[in-house]
């Protein structure tokens, strides 16, 4: 199963369009995951065409997105559970709220967003996995989004980092 991760995408404030380092990756995807801060269903329409799409709503998300999407979500494919969150909160770090928010669930792999800082590591058994943003890259080099690849034989996470 081939999953694309992104998050805080800010659309249509911080892009009006998808780049198309993105868009390229989505011609073979079965699901498409994003961890909050969309600002507006015009995303979800345009990713819907391509794949399933799932996804929470963060801090900056409107009645609208928050009506569509839960908080939080428990995901299971191919034997796998994927724990999604958008991340944000008042104290601690973004990665000790998206841990703390699933401390009770047994998840392979949790996804979040909210920092915009790409993040790909192991804490304890479950594999963190932070996508960056494809629009909004703040105080990191370049964009990013993510891949998972779900198998039997085990789980690929990857980050595709691209500019401009």
């Amino acid at each position: 199963m081939e999953i694309i991760v992104l998050s805080d995408t800010h659309m249509p404030k911080k892009a009006k369009q998808l780049p198309e380092r993105f868009l390229k990756e989505l011609k073979d995807v079965d699901v498409i995951i994003h961890a909050g801060d969309w600002q507006t269903l015009d995303l979800y329409e345009t990713l819907k065409d391509y794949a399933p799409v799932y996804g929470v709503y963060g801090n900056v998300d409107g009645k609208e997105i928050q009506n569509k999407f839960p908080a939080k979500q428990m995901l299971e494919w191919e034997g796998y559970r994927i724990g999604l969150i958008h991340g944000h909160g008042e104290k601690k770090t973004t990665e000790k709220r998206a841990l703390e928010a699933f401390v009770e669930d047994d998840v392979d792999v949790l996804i979040y967003g909210h920092s915009h800082i790409p993040v790909l590591r192991y804490f304890k058994k479950t594999l963190l996995f932070n996508p960056g943003s494809l629009t909004d890259k703040r105080r990191v080099p370049m964009y990013s989004f993510g891949k998972l690849s779900l198998t039997e034989k085990g789980i690929h996470a990857e980050h595709i980092f691209f500019v401009d």
